[in-house]
């Protein structure tokens, strides 16, 4: 089994900043794609920006130019920084990874429990 654990949400200011953290830790064999998700209260839950093994990145349109998100392999982390925060981006984030437990173990999806962002003046 592995484990996801978000870090850094908060309280910020409209055009402040915030940046989450993400670490995957249990057994793991290799991790494929991590990333960040995100849902606003009476609204389904949407990805915001993903990265797989090889570096390939995606980002939803409404956060391109704003949000960056990393990954280090070597600490099974995944980080997204967020700039010009609006008070659109308010949601509760959620890590999100495929991780490989064994060397014969399938690919399996994982979550965290959530950190909430909150953009309000």
């Amino acid at each position: 089994q592995a484990q996801l654990v978000e870090s850094g949400g908060g309280l910020v200011q409209p055009g402040g900043s915030l940046r989450l953290s993400c670490v995957a830790s249990g057994s793991i064999f290799s991790i494929h794609v991590m990333g960040w998700f995100r849902q606003a209260p009476g609204k389904q839950r949407e990805l915001v920006a993903s990265i797989i093994s090889g570096g390939r990145i995606n980002y939803a349109d409404s956060v391109k130019g704003r949000f960056t998100i990393s990954r280090d392999n070597a600490k099974n982390t995944v980080y997204l920084q967020m700039n010009s925060l609006k008070p659109e981006d308010t949601a509760v984030y959620y890590c999100n990874a495929f991780i490989q437990t064994g060397i014969t173990a399938r690919m399996t999806m994982y979550w965290g429990q959530g950190t909430q962002v909150t953009v309000s003046s």
